[in-house]
């Protein structure tokens, strides 16, 4: 797949060096054909149009303007700059600065003051538009097409013409695919030296992820490079900027928003505060903060650079000079000035001394050429392709054409050129720079479906640049027992496990709340006379003082109110049902109680808190009440779930995508306590009734969901005598109407004449042999009605429905052989011997549900 060749820069100077001047449509490539030189020359040999009108390198005229403008005008600095920029552009493509009032939707008091100002400065554009080349001079322009209408305008009358293309072909050599953003860094980096260095050039888009990972990584091995980072990417001016903002964020700032800030300023906070407001942290390594954010009105933007100085232990001469170019150094720091600041900063290419040694890094998007002998490009994606202005001044072919001839240059830069890329992101295919469709004349969606060849990085480390491992001879503690949320986590995604068992996450303000909860329900079981009226106003005070830091200051009220009627539900339920006597338990002391530790008690209770470890299981827990010796209870504070959620959640067969294990991994346990025993496990929802308690209308029975544990099979269960008599009382209709004309017997009889098929699938037990052989009993008992045969499918349906809302003998067997076998491939994968995958038993983790999100780095296995 050829396209024309670019010729090389000693080609191009065997063709130009007769001329008195060459105009090239690019600096770079001017440098590569003065360097061709071979003679004694007068004047500038080849060179860009505008620097040869001023004679000079010039800084950015858009910024130059923009600052006239705001030092003389009171416009805001948006519309300024959109004045400044449509005139200037306009400029470019029409060839003069006062076009743009041929366009009246374009034309506004700041248009007309910026074009008089505009027209009053010394800039490479009014050199273009005044004057033109010496015509005593023999000129040759290279590929005028590359040019724009105000560089064609400074031409003379009669000049020569060559192309940058000749008539031979190139082969585009294949791209060298890669796994990630990572290899391709690594790559580069493995291949580039000190000595090197002045020899390698590296073509990216500066707003993609290659860009401060690739300066990150040449840092890192001591490489020197330039046209990296510009002002605004240096990492002091941004946090800068980030104190600032972080003054007037309000008091909900929390510490991750900060985090870089802190880390600069060398204040040390705990990862599980990350979560919590910095105005109500008592940490004196803060304080200073806090009141600089209280004090910013009192602040001008010297003041604050100077603070932030002293703070970072650096100097931001440059960000200090620049405040006083735009005139604001001594203006105190309002939330608005700061807003045009940043959008300043973010518009406007501030000029910043650089060396220019080492590796050079080019923009994908302003280079067309790069003369170094070795050029690596990364990425190539669709992120490369220009995007032409939607003006109506704009030429958009001739602007298509001179961007591709500048793609087609670029590509071929260099005499050894290496095209790195992903085939890949996230699951998506990564799409070609579009540029690509009109060179190779072919459709694609991907780089595999172009010449290319795959890569995996055997990394050859830098001297220096990585770090050394050594072997230590140390077994790991195998993993005995696993709690509910352990293996919640674990069933999930292993490799989050893996992080949630080495990494510490922030504190929830939902946890906090929790354990809160707990600690209230225990104490109030234990000491219930204490709790009045004035001790609940109490507990409420407390858990806010607990909570403050973790949420938004407006909804302290609200949390108020939440926390008063979940409190009250808690009373209610444990005044209506107190749990039994606990003679049959062992007393246990409860490690940690807020509350009672607030009223100044110890707790010593059978029935709260009961912590269990069972080797012989391999699970452990705290049961939160046992409400009797067949009933637990579990206190919750989130949203309710039903019977059959809790059920699904729980399977093993086909896991969840939210895998929830605590009810049958505590009925589990509670069986191996009071074996051959109906059990029930009961969750209930503190916070579900605050609504119903604001309107007046509560029923406890509303924040209770039971999950029952039956100890035979489900066949055992639906064909008691019990089971018989709830449907006749409590079945759909046609089901009550023909059970009550049949007696027990024959009901039992019906499960000796077919096996039941033990499924969920109600259908699936109507079509069986059971369900045929059902109908057709009950209608011999009792007449071909079409309501026999209505009733019967509405028992199979609820028997099916029993299936999916409790847990039988069955389930814990196959659940014991789960968490045994989950224990062995996570021991297995503790010693090195297989390593933790991202994806869960039911395949792709639920994000939702991951605590460490930022370290699964996905196509990682």
């Amino acid at each position: 797949m050829p396209f024309p060749r670019a010729k090389s820069s000693r080609q191009l100077y065997d063709e130009v060096k007769s001329y008195d001047r060459v105009i090239t449509p690019d600096g770079p490539l001017a440098s590569a054909l003065n360097r061709q030189l071979d003679r004694s020359h007068l004047g500038p040999f080849a060179i860009p149009p505008r620097r040869l009108a001023v004679g000079r390198r010039q800084e950015s005229e858009d910024r130059l303007a923009f600052l006239g403008m705001i030092a003389n005008e009171d416009i805001s600095w948006k519309r300024c700059a959109y004045a400044v920029g449509n005139i200037l552009q306009c400029w470019e493509h029409q060839g003069s600065h006062e076009a743009i009032f041929e366009y009246d939707g374009y034309i506004d008091e700041a248009t007309e003051r910026a074009v008089e100002r505009i027209g009053d400065l010394e800039t490479a554009s009014m050199k273009l538009t005044t004057d033109t080349i010496d015509s005593d001079l023999d000129v040759v322009v290279v590929e005028p097409k590359m040019l724009t209408q105000l560089e064609r305008a400074y031409l003379p009358t009669e000049y020569d013409t060559v192309s940058l293309f000749a008539d031979t072909e190139f082969e585009l050599p294949p791209f060298r695919i890669h796994e990630s953003p990572t290899a391709i860094i690594e790559t580069v980096v493995n291949a580039v030296t000190e000595t090197n260095a002045e020899n390698v050039g590296i073509v990216l888009d500066q707003e993609s992820e290659y860009s401060p990972l690739i300066e990150s990584a040449l840092e890192a091995a001591d490489i020197p490079f330039f046209g990296g980072p510009g002002f605004t990417d240096r990492s002091e001016h941004r946090l800068f900027l980030h104190f600032l903002r972080t003054a007037h964020r309000g008091t909900d700032t929390r510490i991750s928003e900060i985090r870089s800030l802190l880390t600069a300023f060398d204040c040390d906070v705990a990862d599980r505060e990350a979560d919590k407001r910095l105005h109500v942290l008592d940490d004196e390594n803060l304080s200073w903060l806090i009141d600089f954010c209280h004090e910013i009105q009192e602040y001008t933007f010297s003041d604050a650079l100077s603070a932030f100085e002293h703070r970072a232990d650096d100097t931001l001469d440059a960000f200090r000079t620049e405040l006083e170019e735009l005139g604001i150094a001594d203006e105190i720091v309002t939330e608005a000035r700061l807003d045009e600041l940043s959008f300043y900063l973010q518009t406007y290419e501030v000029p910043v001394d650089r060396d220019n040694e080492g590796v050079l890094l080019a923009d994908a998007k302003s280079a067309s050429y790069v003369g170094r002998e070795v050029v690596f490009y990364l990425g190539l994606d669709d992120r490369w392709t220009h995007s032409a202005p939607r003006r109506p001044w704009v030429d958009q072919d001739a602007q298509f054409t001179r961007n591709l001839k500048s793609f087609q240059l670029l590509l071929q830069s260099g005499s050894q050129k290496h095209y790195l890329v992903q085939d890949a992101t996230g699951g998506s295919p990564v799409t070609p720079c579009l540029y690509f469709e009109e060179l190779l004349e072919r459709e694609y969606d991907r780089f595999s479906e172009l010449p290319s060849t795959t890569h995996q990085l055997r990394s050859e480390p830098h001297d220096g640049a990585v770090f050394n491992t050594e072997s230590v001879d140390v077994s790991p503690d195998p993993v005995e027992t696993i709690s509910k949320s352990s293996l919640n986590t674990y069933v999930n995604s292993p490799r989050d496990y893996y992080f949630s068992r080495i990494v510490d996450g922030p504190e929830k303000e939902y946890l906090t709340e929790g354990n809160l909860f707990h600690d209230f329900a225990e104490f109030y079981v234990t000491y219930p006379a204490v709790v009045d009226d004035a001790a609940l106003t109490e507990v409420v005070d407390l858990m806010l003082d607990e909570v403050r830091p973790l949420i938004r200051s407006v909804d302290e009220q609200t949390r108020r109110t939440e926390y008063r009627v979940s409190l009250e539900t808690i009373v209610s339920y444990l005044d209506d049902n107190p749990p039994t006597d606990g003679a049959f338990l062992t007393p246990s002391s409860s490690t940690e109680n807020a509350i009672a530790d607030y009223f100044g008690y110890d707790i010593e209770s059978p029935v709260t808190e009961r912590r269990f470890v069972d080797e012989d299981l391999g699970i452990n827990g705290m049961i939160d009440l046992v409400q009797s010796q067949t009933e637990l209870l579990d206190y919750k504070s989130g949203s309710e779930n039903d019977a059959n959620s809790i059920v699904q959640d729980a399977a093993i067969d086909e896991p969840s995508d939210e895998p929830d294990f605590q009810a049958l991994l505590y009925l589990t346990y509670w069986r191996s306590q009071t074996p051959a025993q109906q059990l029930s496990f009961t969750f209930f929802y503190v916070t579900e009734l605050v609504d119903d308690a604001i309107a007046g209308d509560v029923d406890i029975d509303d924040a209770l969901t039971t999950v029952t544990y039956y100890p035979g099979s489900l066949t055992d269960h639906v064909r008691t005598e019990e089971f018989f008599e709830y449907l006749r009382e409590e079945g759909a209709n046609k089901c009550q109407k023909i059970l009550s004309m049949i007696d027990y017997q024959t009901y039992a009889a019906l499960f000796d004449a077919a096996p039941l098929v033990e499924t969920t699938d109600s259908d699936e037990l109507i079509e069986s042999e059971f369900g045929r052989t059902m109908i057709e009993r009950l209608e011999a008992e009792i007449g071909e009605y079409k309501y026999v045969k209505t009733g019967s499918k509405q028992v199979m349906r609820e028997i099916a429905r029993q299936q999916k809302g409790a847990f039988f003998k069955p389930d814990l067997d196959a659940f014991e052989s789960f968490v045994e076998e989950r224990l062995t491939e996570l021991n297995r994968r503790r010693t090195g011997d297989e390593p933790f995958p991202i994806e869960g038993l039911a395949g792709e983790p639920n994000y939702r549900r991951v605590n460490n999100r930022d370290l699964l780095l996905e196509g990682d296995q």
